[in-house]
This record gives C-alpha cells, structure tokens and sequence, in this order.
C-alpha cells in the first residue's frame, strides 16, 4: 500500500464529494441520485483520471440525516483504480463522514490474511463558514499484523482553516468560494509524506477546485468540476 495513495484517498473523501445544498447540509449532497465527476490532473494540467460519486441512499432518524456514497476512480485510459462506499452524517450545523469508511475495499483486501484495526477521528465541516476559522484535525489509523509482523499506517489531516474568499472559474461555471488549507500527512513505518492542499469551496455547489502541493509549494496534482446531476 502506498503512502502517497492513502493520502489521496483521504484527501478526495474528504473535499471530493461536497457537491449540492439541502436544509440539513449546506456542502454535502443529501439527496439520493445525485452524480457528480471530478476530473483529476498532474503538476502539468494532464488528465491521471475521473473520480465519479453518487448517493446511493438517504436515511432520516432521530434528527440526523445519514447519506451513503458510491466512489469510483478511474485512469487516465478509464481504467479501474478503486471502488468504495462510504457514509456521512449531517446533525445541527455539521457534517461528518465515518473515519472507518474512508479506505478503499480494494486495499483492505491486499491484508485480508491479516489482523487489522481501524481507528480514528472523523471529519467534520460546519455549514457556516467564514474567514479566519479553524477546522477541526482528522485522522485514519491501521494496524496489522501477521506471523508476528506488525504494520501501522496513520493518515493525519491537520491545520484545517479557512484562508480566505476568492472567484474561480472551472469548466462548471464560475464560483464564489471559501479557500480552505489542510495539511495531509502520512506514516507507514519509518517512511513519511506530507501533502499540503487547498480547496475551492462554493455555497450550493461544493468543492469546485483542489489543489495539492510538495513541500516547497510546487503544484503535485489538482483535480476540478466536470460534471454535476440531480
């Protein structure tokens, strides 16, 4: 399992999906059928691939409406890289998505065979936002073991703020949004990457931009609206 794979994952669950509004959710889509496909590209504008989402299903209880996604991501030839569901929450005046749902089922059946803990801290993002505001960290860990070995990846989203607002344009349409700043650190062993990223986030719309950086600030890859449908 790469490092730089688990930050990814992370990374598109977390500002891939915060597409359309509804009473409960100002970013997230609560309603079931909508699609949406993000177009993802390298430090030099070329296409690696399409991330597609659908709510599969909308569940109302107990003042929390609870939203199961579909995710899949293909190459830049549309070929298969994963498939996965996942789930998120939105009470009061936030949303969170299950820390538990956020790897990929194609990399936990590389360590079927092995004995395997997932633990974390879900994400969150409040439906008021404004300039200035901290958000909260969010983290995945996985610890595995077989005859003996034991393994610990951790996945860490830190520095979560709110920088600023800004006009963007993407072959969607032009947008008005909050910047948001995060840093995406990952552990496997004694190996280590950090990915800072920014995201573009419009009110009724969602993530509408993604930028993801190297250590000196250098553009690693970015991903933008294609398409959208309700």
């Amino acid at each position: 399992m790469k490092l730089k794979s688990l930050a990814l994952v992370l990374t598109l669950l977390t500002v891939g999906p915060l597409v359309a509004q509804t009473a409960c959710s100002r970013f997230y889509p609560m309603e079931e059928g909508t699609s949406f496909e993000y177009t993802n590209f390298n430090k030099k504008g070329k296409t690696e691939g399409v991330s597609s989402y659908e709510v599969k299903s909308v569940e109302n209880s107990g003042g929390s409406t609870t939203a199961t996604m579909a995710i899949s991501l293909t190459d830049e030839k549309g070929k298969s890289i994963y498939e996965t569901d996942y789930s998120f929450t939105c009470t009061g005046d936030k949303v969170t998505i299950d820390y538990e749902s956020l790897i990929p089922k194609q990399m936990l059946d590389q360590f079927k065979d092995m004995e395997m803990e997932i633990t974390g801290t879900d994400i969150e993002l409040p439906n008021n936002l404004s300039v200035g505001q901290a958000l909260q960290d969010a983290n995945v860990q996985l610890s595995m073991s077989m005859s003996g070995i034991n393994m610990n990846t951790t996945v860490d989203m830190i520095n979560r703020k709110v920088e600023k607002k800004e006009t963007v344009t993407t072959p969607a349409g032009t947008f008005e949004c909050f910047v948001i700043y995060s840093d995406t650190e990952s552990k496997m062993m004694m190996a280590k990457q950090s990915f800072p990223s920014r995201m573009w986030l419009a009110e009724g719309v969602g993530m509408v931009k993604q930028e993801t950086y190297k250590k000196n600030g250098d553009l690693f890859s970015s991903t933008e609206l294609t398409k959208f449908s309700n």
